[in-house]
């Protein structure tokens, strides 16, 4: 009887549910025909890189929920095509790897509502034999790079799908409770418009932006275009991504900075304001371009560059949004990290004098990661 009220051995159970970067690329070298690795990050992220013969399972919130209720096939959620085909021939017989941006902490990236957590749990209910990778991969691609298919045009173009701007965000509270944001999912995604009520416009600039003299915001591909460096003056950049590649860091010719997060709701990207701020300004004081760049530069390295002129120019975050959307008008960082930016207005004292107003009409969003569109909940008066 004690026996069986023995607890389990639950780091024994966790390691026989992962596989190890090495392991893999082990795998991908033979060529084992029986291996099925499934990339379970944003589409954007997946077509910039990812494992080779990889497939995308990109899940919306809203799926989600029912898939975490058990009232969704699993192939239900891969797009009609060669890789929903590919899914349900070999899941059976084959060896399914998984993996997200780290998936490293079991705690955190597998036992908790993440898309990864909820497909291996899952797939394991129904008898498939599923892993996850340790590490993820930003591991992987750190230590083998060669194994990874990567197309830098996706990183610009990948932004042209429906985003809406945040607008006029002062007197509004954001909330990151993932049950808020799927309850509001459910309720009129066509609902979103721009500030004027017209459709918002998916034009998106083929060169970087100057923002200030001597800051320029852009995307991947523009890091990589030595004739656009050269044409703009920019010798500093700044890498706002965890794993794409400073590519001329070697020669000596650029400073570079990385700042490692990925574009995601769990992200504390402010805790960087302050050294990203310190290297715009190195730059524009010795009157060197500065191009601050994410992957399609549309959310992270917006926010940075939002935070960088509210601090130095003494703007609310509302003002200085609205000058970097009048530059790029395809901006749209996600909810998150607008409301680290709401948080970085107060650190600096920048609260809009009409923070106190009441706001009667909600105002809509989509985060870049999934496309969903989020509400905004007025904020009750005082």
């Amino acid at each position: 009887m004690l026996d069986k009220l023995r607890p389990v051995n639950f780091n024994s159970v966790i390691k026989t549910m992962s596989k190890t970067v090495g392991w893999l690329k082990e795998q991908l070298q033979t060529g084992n025909d029986s291996l099925l690795v499934m990339d379970c990050r944003a589409q954007e992220l997946y077509e910039s890189s990812h494992v080779e013969a990889a497939i995308n399972v990109a899940i919306p919130s809203l799926m989600l929920r029912r898939l975490k209720k058990g009232n969704l096939p699993i192939k239900s959620l891969l797009a009609n095509g060669e890789d929903k085909e590919k899914f349900v021939r070999r899941c059976r017989t084959d060896t399914i790897v998984l993996y997200d941006e780290y998936s490293s902490e079991w705690n955190e990236n597998v036992d908790g509502d993440s898309v990864l957590g909820l497909l291996l749990r899952r797939m394991k209910d129904e008898g498939y034999r599923a892993f996850y990778l340790e590490g993820g991969f930003n591991t992987f691609q750190a230590e083998f790079p060669a194994h990874c298919e990567t197309n830098l045009d996706s990183s610009c173009s990948s932004s042209s799908s429906p985003t809406t701007p945040v607008l006029g965000l002062g007197g509004l509270r954001i909330s990151s409770d993932s049950s808020d944001i799927e309850s509001d999912v459910d309720r009129d995604p066509h609902s979103a418009t721009d500030s004027d009520g017209s459709p918002l416009s998916n034009t998106q600039p083929s060169f970087p932006v100057e923002i200030l003299p001597h800051l320029y915001l852009g995307c991947a591909k523009d890091s990589t275009n030595l004739d656009i460096l050269e044409e703009y003056g920019i010798k500093y950049i700044l890498n706002v991504t965890p794993n794409l590649p400073n590519l001329f860091e070697n020669a000596g010719e650029f400073k570079y900075k990385q700042i490692p997060i990925s574009d995601h709701w769990s992200q504390n990207l402010s805790q960087f304001f302050p050294e990203a701020i310190g290297f715009i300004d190195e730059a524009r004081s010795k009157k060197c371009g500065v191009l601050v760049h994410c992957l399609a530069g549309i959310s992270r390295s917006v926010t940075v560059t939002v935070a960088y002129l509210m601090q130095k120019l003494n703007l609310s975050m509302n003002d200085a949004y609205d000058i970097v959307k009048m530059k790029k008008s395809n901006i749209s960082p996600n909810f998150n990290f607008m409301g680290q930016l709401l948080d970085f207005e107060r650190t600096l004292g920048l609260n809009s004098p009409c923070d106190n107003r009441i706001t009667t009409q909600p105002l809509y969003f989509t985060t870049p990661t999934n496309h969903n569109v989020f509400q905004l909940d007025p904020l009750e008066s005082t």
